[in-house]
């Protein structure tokens, strides 16, 4: 007497006739109350895809998905237990995810990802069930920046050591940040010309100057450059890493050197001085310098004098200090203004005895 097939051997005993592909595509049928998708396969039973086979780290990959809408996956088992042929739509990203990453890593290509975890050597960044650890000596991350700021955070990185039988997997953003830095400077010396206004970055200063950052070339604004007022300090002008306009004053090109003006720096005082001031003119001047020779005065910020030791009184003196105090102001008269040599001259001597209206305030 042959024994009774249960229902489940009789079920399976028909699907022998038609083995169906490890990959199926269907029509959506309908969405339960539990997130189990059916979809008509074309077959004796329809597919389902249970919740955690569409989801990965609660994220959920057919977001949005309704009946009538096409959906490809791979068939797990073709009989579920309850007649259905039970489908992965995650497994079948997955084998897509990871071809495409090995794709990448063969063709050398940049990779964007985010980093799922912040160890004490280095980043790791998972992607298609593939652990990529990034050391700290190829992320590119500043000493003084937080590591662990990077969780969470979208990266680039080339992988530059694939072994995922060791489970070895190596990135770099150094390679792609350096690679970038590259480009950036070709582009800056293959286009950078004299008379050009740019925006840059202030990388330091320093007493003599600045160093400003244009498209990864530091490039030197000297003090001279920076602001008309002699004796300026870079600081009293600029901040580090504030963004100004400069504009190209030199390029060389062969040894990688530039030189800049602050585009803020306005025009040359010394332009109209001829308007502003003429000889027998008689001004209010600080003492801004003593020298053997004489005092240098400043009539405004921009803008100083000489008045020679002979001119600043009718006594014979053996030095300025005898006769002047550094910072004060007294009046002095204009004996010679040269606009192209960028020199003024002054006397003090000569309204000594004179008026009340030209002595000291």
């Amino acid at each position: 007497m042959e024994k009774e097939m249960s229902f489940e051997e009789m079920y399976n005993e028909s699907l022998k006739e038609a083995k169906l592909d490890k990959v199926v595509t269907g029509k959506v049928i309908s969405i339960t109350s539990k997130g189990e998708i059916f979809i008509d396969i074309g077959y004796k039973a329809d597919g389902i895809i249970p919740k955690e086979e569409y989801t990965e780290d609660d994220v959920n990959l057919l977001e949005g998905v309704k009946i009538g809408d096409e959906i490809t996956a791979e068939v797990l088992k073709q009989n579920d237990g309850v007649g259905n042929v039970l489908l992965s739509y995650k497994k079948l990203k997955s084998a897509e995810y990871k071809k495409d990453l090995e794709n990448k890593i063969k063709n050398n290509e940049i990779i964007q990802s985010k980093v799922s975890e912040v160890t004490d050597n280095g980043l790791i960044v998972e992607m298609a069930n593939t652990r990529i650890f990034i050391p700290y000596s190829l992320s590119a991350i500043p000493r003084n920046e937080d590591k662990q700021s990077y969780k969470n955070k979208k990266v680039s990185f080339r992988v530059i050591e694939y072994n995922p039988k060791d489970r070895k997997v190596i990135g770099s953003i150094k390679s792609v940040v350096d690679e970038e830095k590259k480009q950036k400077e070709d582009n800056f010396w293959n286009n950078i010309q004299v008379g050009q206004t740019v925006k840059g970055k202030v990388a330091s200063l320093s007493s003599y100057g600045a160093f400003v950052d244009v498209d990864g070339v530091q490039g030197l604004l000297h003090v001279s450059e920076i602001s008309w007022v002699r004796n300026v300090k870079p600081s009293d002008v600029l901040m580090q890493g504030q963004e100004i306009q400069v504009k190209v004053l030199e390029v060389d090109k062969e040894n990688k050197r530039v030189k800049f003006s602050y585009a803020n720096k306005g025009p040359n005082p010394w332009d109209n001085i001829d308007e502003r001031y003429k000889v027998n003119d008689v001004v209010k001047v600080k003492v801004a310098k003593m020298m053997p020779f004489g005092v240098f005065v400043e009539l405004e910020p921009a803008i100083e004098g000489l008045v020679h030791i002979s001119q600043i009184s009718e006594k014979k003196i053996a030095k300025p200090e005898d006769v002047l105090k550094q910072n004060e102001y007294v009046n002095a008269k204009i004996i010679e203004v040269d606009k192209e040599k960028q020199r003024i001259e002054l006397s003090i001597k000569e309204l000594e005895g004179t008026s009340d209206e030209y002595k000291e305030e």
